[in-house]
């Protein structure tokens, strides 16, 4: 039989023992492997770009390789869908509204809710703009209500767009709810068709992301610009009149966002640990200046609560919208 002091010691022993294995498990520190950074999109587009352009810096400031890996389809279901399998932070999600909130609001086969995911950080956004063909007699929003009423009872304004229930559908159909303007919706399977479309006069009017090949169209004379989704003018296009400050229009600000995102269940350390890690690889200039070139502005550090915040706010506004229009979710 042992002797008390004997089972004193084997007790000690086992309870250590029972602390030593269960520690590492709990904290462990994360990431303890490469994270994997879905893009829902193929190679080369917006998306990528971004995702590209954050992969070293935020790789070194983790500790651990950041993998790009492209899925695209469904709207860029898919991916979001990958990522949700995952809900240690060892899988992340380059996401915007198009494919985090637009696809359970306008598609059946899409399980996933906005709300399954949460912003650890905002990267970039860039404002949309209202652009019409070149020759539309209108150069205001004034002017555009104006053309409408004389054109009502015969044919509406044709507003492109890239499919019924995606973004800038839904932003058209708010312009129209504000400005009272009739619009017919023409839709495409993307904006360069559309906007080769409305270079060529066969529609009158889209919303496009004011970034990329935009502003150069515009400069050239090839379609023009009545005014932009923000709240006030941008300062390097102060020519170009903020949307909002028309008294029909208050409140209209929407811009297209990419940021990242994780599963809701994601611990709140390591959704800290992403949103540091992020904010610090904006800081390099060069990262800043490539992203400003494609017109792309890089977001203040926001945290997690303001990015709750955020979310919430865009989820709701695009929800409200398809309510009001009773936009049906399609097989």
């Amino acid at each position: 039989m042992p002797t008390p002091v004997t089972r004193r010691t084997a007790l000690g022993a086992a309870l250590a023992a029972l602390a030593t294995t269960a520690v590492p498990a709990r904290a462990q520190a994360w990431p303890s492997k490469p994270v994997n950074l879905v893009v829902p999109w193929p190679a080369g587009g917006p998306s990528d770009f971004v995702a590209r352009q954050i992969q070293a810096d935020t790789a070194r400031a983790l500790g651990q390789p950041l993998v790009v890996e492209n899925i695209g389809g469904v709207g860029g279901a898919l991916g979001v869908q990958k990522m949700l399998g995952g809900g240690d932070g060892h899988t992340v999600l380059l996401g915007s509204p198009l494919e985090l909130i637009i696809p359970p609001l306008t598609l059946a086969t899409v399980k996933y809710k906005p709300t399954d995911l949460r912003m650890v950080a905002q990267i970039v956004k860039a404002p949309m703009v209202l652009l019409a063909r070149k020759d539309l007699p209108a150069n205001t929003v004034d002017e555009l209500i104006a053309l409408a009423a004389r054109s009502k009872g015969g044919k509406p304004l044709a507003m492109a767009n890239t499919g019924p229930g995606s973004m800038f559908h839904l932003v058209g159909e708010q312009f129209a709810r504000q400005t009272g303007i009739e619009l017919v919706h023409v839709p495409y399977r993307g904006s360069a068709p559309a906007m080769g479309d409305l270079m060529g006069g066969q529609v009158d009017l889209m919303f496009t992301i004011f970034a990329g090949p935009v502003p150069a169209t515009i400069a050239e004379g090839k379609l023009k610009a009545i005014g932009l989704t923000t709240a006030q003018p941008l300062a390097r296009f102060p020519a170009l009149p903020a949307l909002a400050a028309h008294p029909r229009l208050a409140g209209f600000e929407f811009d297209s966002w990419a940021g990242l995102q994780v599963p809701r269940q994601t611990p709140e350390d390591v959704a800290q640990r992403l949103n540091k890690a992020v904010y610090d690889a904006l800081q390099n200039p060069a990262t800043r200046e490539a992203f400003e070139k494609v017109g792309n502005q890089v977001v203040a550090p926001l945290s997690l609560a303001e990015l709750d915040r955020v979310y919430q706010r865009e989820i709701d506004r695009y929800t409200a919208i398809a309510r009001a229009i009773n936009l049906q979710p399609q097989q």
